[in-house]
């Protein structure tokens, strides 16, 4: 293992026996970590019950099925997006264009399905195509950062306008192209039965336990032993726990949607992607130090242009929720506060802005706090204004956590 491996193996389990592997000395060290200013996603958790609490006590449908659902609906999007925000972030560099990037693959497939006689397509090789197209946007855009060194925000802000202008370009005075193909708009509009939601909880189930014993065991096997069987069997039970209570809870109102599913494919994948692959190991080295990164022999430039690229194409594939949501897209495709709810997901979730630390699950954590504040601010009927103004507040409250977290993490040597 390379030096900028050993540097960047922070999400991945450590490579030797802790001193104590009871369950006091992993609340010791938990402790330690968070006095040291690794906290991780507590905040984020201990935020989202004060939030769900103080909504729920004001409206009690802010807790219903119905509402449970949309909110998974809502969030998808976002979600999808800040995926790939995350992986830009942990190289400490920015993308600005996500919003209209998204924007651009709601029209390709609008208008790859649009009835002409001469470009309909399926579906799904709509959505296909849609996506590589966002991919080959990261991949120039990414390529001026790389290979010329042009500041990510520089270039990410000529890409917001100019695939703005595209997407104005691409509609024109049409205004708004429907979305007819029912597969697309399946994506955000179609909700499994209770008996796929009950056999989708076993299955994430089943696999989740299988992974997560394997696991404990192959490192046994190699006499590492950081895993303690209380936490692992409460990990096991928690998730089970969420897992069956969600779709129980879904199948009280329209069952379980496609669109959440499709999020927590992509969670599990991108996670693996950062946690268990070189490629991961190498975007944590670049993000924690690019020159100690390039000395080790990692090819810095195709990390960051990889990284541009797995923006561009989770933008593009969250611009298909979008539209798949509409069964539209119109002169405002990509708009809205979409860059903005993307960006912010990931950073209230936990991603630093200096780069090298975070997680992808930080996308969903983010969020799930934006939508929940979004969704209980609409339903006690208060005005968007009240709305931007607390999701501020929440950014800048992550943000200065994030500065004074990486102060302290400095002076602890960590």
């Amino acid at each position: 293992m390379t030096a900028a491996d050993e540097t960047a193996a922070a999400p991945a389990e450590l490579a030797t026996a802790p001193e104590g592997n009871s369950l006091g000395d992993h609340i010791r060290r938990r402790w330690e970590s968070i006095k040291a200013g690794d906290v991780g996603t507590l905040p984020v958790i201990v935020g989202l019950i004060l939030i769900v609490g103080f909504f729920y006590s004001q409206n009690s449908n802010y807790l219903s099925a119905g509402n449970f659902t949309n909110l998974m609906v809502q969030m998808a999007g976002v979600t999808t997006i800040a995926i790939g925000v995350v992986f830009v972030l942990l190289l400490g560099e920015i993308d600005l264009s996500i919003g209209y990037v998204s924007g651009i693959a709601g029209v390709v497939v609008a208008k790859l399905q649009f009835p002409d006689g001469s470009w309909q397509t399926s579906g799904l090789v709509a959505i296909i195509i849609a996506v590589l197209v966002t991919a080959a946007i990261g991949l120039f855009q990414g390529s001026f950062v790389a290979i010329i060194g042009v500041p990510s925000f520089v270039v990410t802000l000529a890409g917001l306008l100019f695939w703005q202008g595209v997407i104005l370009y691409s509609i024109g005075d049409v205004g708004v192209i429907t979305i007819d193909n029912e597969f697309v708009n399946n994506v955000s509009n179609y909700f499994f039965s209770d008996t796929a939601g009950w056999v989708i909880a076993t299955i994430a189930s089943a696999l989740f336990t299988l992974s997560t014993l394997a696991g404990v065991i192959s490192r046994r096997r190699h006499d590492i032993y950081t895993d303690n069987i209380v936490i692992v069997t409460l990990k096991l039970v928690g998730f089970v726990v969420i897992a069956f209570g969600a779709i129980a809870w879904a199948n009280k109102e329209r069952g379980f949607p496609v669109a959440f599913l499709l999020v927590i494919v992509l969670l599990v994948f991108w996670t693996w992607v950062a946690e268990r692959t070189t490629f991961g190991r190498h975007i944590y080295a670049v993000g924690g130090n690019a020159e100690a990164a390039r000395r080790a022999g990692i090819s810095v430039r195709g990390i960051r242009i990889k990284v541009f690229m797995i923006s561009g194409g989770m933008a593009g594939l969250g611009g298909v929720i979008f539209a798949s949501r509409l069964s539209s897209v119109d002169l405002n495709a990509g708009g809205g506060t979409i860059l903005l709810d993307a960006i912010a997901a990931a950073v209230i979730g936990g991603t630093s802005l200096f780069g090298g630390r975070g997680r992808v699950i930080s996308a969903l954590m983010g969020s799930l706090v934006i939508a929940t504040v979004a969704n209980g601010i609409d339903l006690l009927g208060y005005s968007s204004a009240i709305k931007y103004m607390v999701t501020g507040a929440i950014l800048l409250a992550a943000v200065t956590l994030d500065t004074v977290s990486k102060r302290r993490l400095e002076r602890s040597g960590r």
